[in-house]
């Protein structure tokens, strides 16, 4: 198999049948090259399955797998990659915003030598929070894994070697982030230029809160280094803690009558007590997906495979 393209699907029931037609009529332009579409239903509320359903009885080239609940798209990517063939491993959105015509810009760019080739979008607008979420977990990307190269803005169209989806899938535990996976495996990364469309249907199932959990899988799961930078401000606000008291007592031997301020000490236990209370969040989040993963809690469970003869 050349080429495997993985979808995960929600609320796409609308959708999925126009991006597979748009597929279909791309790969047809290199027909010596043979390809498969990987469709996972991450539980998806609508009918997107019996549409999956539908379109692996009349494409063979079409896998359906249907998750037995949600787990996120990250985990659905992961039950694609890990039920793909192909030497390349391609990923779309549902949604039609991704354009599958240009498949194959980013397959002749990956056959340059690189291991993985992204799509940056000409006037990428997202809405704010999209926006916010991505430029701060490309930043936390950025500081985690000492990446120096420029990474994608909130792209999820990209295209893989086989052997970096093979090291990809090794990683079991619940909390996958892929750009990390990626990373952790190559920086030899390229980027082409598309322009985004506008979804066909519907809005993205995006929340704050689901950027926010994709943020701190990324945060936590591959690095130490937020607990180093705690142990940084720990240090600093000691310092600064002894600075404030030297200042205390000079000014209390220069001026005796001097009187000590309430207002600025609550201030600054209100700030200490903070950013202590930051910390041990997050050490707690760290033990808890410790606990989590000694538990061998699933990244996701796999219900039913239909198409190509189940695989």
């Amino acid at each position: 198999m050349d080429i495997s393209i993985v979808i995960p699907c929600y609320r796409s029931e609308n959708t999925i049948a126009k991006v597979i037609d748009e597929i279909q009529s791309t790969m047809r332009l290199r027909p010596y090259l043979s390809y498969e579409v990987i469709l996972v239903n991450d539980c998806s509320p609508d009918g997107v399955w019996n549409v999956i359903c539908d379109l692996t009885k009349n494409n063979k080239n079409i896998i359906g797998v249907n998750l037995s609940k949600n787990f996120g798209q990250h985990s659905a990517l992961m039950a694609g990659f890990k039920n793909s063939t192909g030497d390349t491993v391609v990923t779309l959105d549902d949604d039609g915003q991704t354009p599958a015509s240009k498949i194959y810009d980013l397959y002749d760019e990956l056959n340059k030598g690189y291991d993985v080739v992204y799509a940056t979008y000409r006037d990428y607008n997202p809405n704010f929070f999209r926006k916010l979420g991505s430029r701060f977990a490309n930043k936390m990307t950025y500081y985690m894994l000492d990446v120096k190269e420029k990474l994608p803005d909130g792209s999820s169209f990209r295209i893989m070697r086989r052997y970096i989806v093979d090291e990809i899938i090794k990683y079991n535990n619940p909390y996958p982030y892929i750009l990390g996976l990626i990373l952790r495996s190559t920086r030899n990364v390229s980027m082409v230029e598309v322009e985004q469309r506008d979804r066909l249907s519907g809005k993205s199932g995006y929340t704050l809160k689901s950027l926010f959990s994709l943020w701190l899988n990324g945060f936590t799961a591959f690095s130490v280094k937020p607990l180093e930078f705690g142990a940084v401000i720990g240090f600093f606000l000691a310092l600064l803690g002894i600075i404030f008291a030297v200042i205390i007592v000079v000014r209390k031997i220069i001026n005796p009558d001097v009187q000590m301020g309430w207002s600025s000490l609550i201030s600054a236990v209100t700030f200490i007590g903070g950013v202590i209370m930051i910390m041990l969040g997050l050490i707690g989040e760290y033990v808890g997906r410790i606990y989590i993963c000694i538990n061998d809690s699933p990244q996701y469970v796999i219900k039913e495979v239909i198409g190509k003869d189940s695989i």
